[in-house]
């Protein structure tokens, strides 16, 4: 029996609309080999939402996320709107809905297939089989923290954190490192902050009550962006607060040479927003050069989080062979080899839907 899942579609801004269409046609493609099936409705959010509603989160659009089963988002922003005041700009539309949802956990993977690691920044042998996932807390810590203001004197910010924050995030780390090689990287300041101190205790005993079979290990952020940079192979899952998180999940995308090929998940208690890492790159729009794999890549982060792993391993592997074919867009490829369009690498990953048997992947 074929299940349904009702999906809010956001297209956002800029590119966002043209890698959601790709995205779109690759799980239509998937709900005709598999027992699944979406149903799609599309609302606006950004810049998008402000030139049609003053709004850059309408309330329909709220209320749409609120009752699908995922969320689906393109992009939001763009320097026609950088104008407004930072509350009223794409971005807050955005920033609104993650709280509107409850999205304590922001998961980034970062995967480089070896046929692409001559793009990375470092050097291919140390970036070859390089598979990672940072898990970083959301809602909480210096972002969050009060007291916090300034005056013409001074400027401060309270970076805290609640036991109930620390247990939830550690527990998703944990599960997904169970499902990958069975180690978690925790990441914190406990030499110097009282706040780490405490992390790095509740961390370490959500480890030795409930998940004693998988590998914990403790770094520092200083010597954890160190070895980002020199060791990547050596992480599986990443752990950490809200301010280390923001950087070094940044400073891991650089590692692939390509934002184009960073997906991401907030994860919740209910609704799950899926994106793109990359931004809404205006230049890029109606030239076909857009990478769509990051949106579809975060398709499949979706259908992991719906429990569909079938579905999302089957994408994967026809995203993959079709990097390894070397049907990629122009922002992967070398000056000796012809790109591709943003269509063409589609049809690719749809091709290879419709050759692969499920049970052999």
């Amino acid at each position: 029996m074929s299940h349904t899942y009702h999906l809010a579609v956001l297209p956002g801004d800029g590119i966002g609309p043209e890698v959601m269409y790709q995205a779109l046609r690759v799980l239509d493609a998937l709900s005709q080999h598999l027992p699944i099936s979406f149903a799609y409705q599309t609302y606006p959010i950004g810049g998008a939402a402000i030139d049609a509603y003053q709004n850059p989160l309408p309330e329909e659009t709220l209320a749409g996320c609120q009752e699908a089963d995922a969320v689906l988002l393109g992009a939001v922003g763009g320097p026609a709107w950088d104008h407004l005041p930072t509350p009223e700009r794409p971005e807050a539309g955005l920033l609104k809905l993650r709280q509107a949802l409850g999205l304590y956990a922001n998961l980034r993977p970062v995967r480089v297939p070896d046929t692409l690691a001559h793009l990375s920044p470092l050097r291919p042998e140390h970036i070859e089989g390089t598979d990672l996932l940072i898990i970083r807390e959301l809602t909480g810590g210096i972002y969050f923290g009060t007291p916090r203001g300034q005056s013409s004197e001074e400027g401060y910010n309270t970076m805290r954190y609640q036991r109930t924050e620390v247990e939830r995030i550690a527990h998703i780390a944990f599960q997904y490192a169970q499902r990958r090689r069975g180690k978690v990287t925790s990441v914190d300041k406990a030499n110097v902050l009282e706040v780490s101190q405490f992390w790095r205790h509740v961390v370490s005993e959500i480890h030795q009550t409930h998940y004693p079979e998988i590998t914990l290990e403790h770094l520092y952020v200083d010597n954890a962006a160190m070895q980002l940079s020199l060791n990547p192979k050596t992480f599986d899952v990443i752990l950490t607060g809200n301010l280390f998180g923001d950087i070094l999940s940044d400073a891991a995308a650089a590692l692939s040479g390509s934002l184009g090929m960073l997906p991401s998940a907030s994860l919740g208690d209910r609704t799950g927003l899926f994106e793109p890492v990359h931004g809404s790159a205006p230049d890029l729009v109606d030239t076909g050069k857009a990478n769509p794999m990051a949106m579809i890549l975060s398709t499949a982060m979706m259908l992991d989080a719906l429990e569909e792993e079938e579905a999302a391993q089957l994408l994967r592997h026809a995203i993959f062979q079709t990097i390894h074919e070397g049907i990629l867009t122009p922002d992967l490829q070398t000056a000796d080899i012809p790109s591709h369009t943003m269509d063409e690498v589609t049809d690719t990953i749809i091709h290879h839907l419709k050759h692969l048997n499920p049970t052999a992947v």
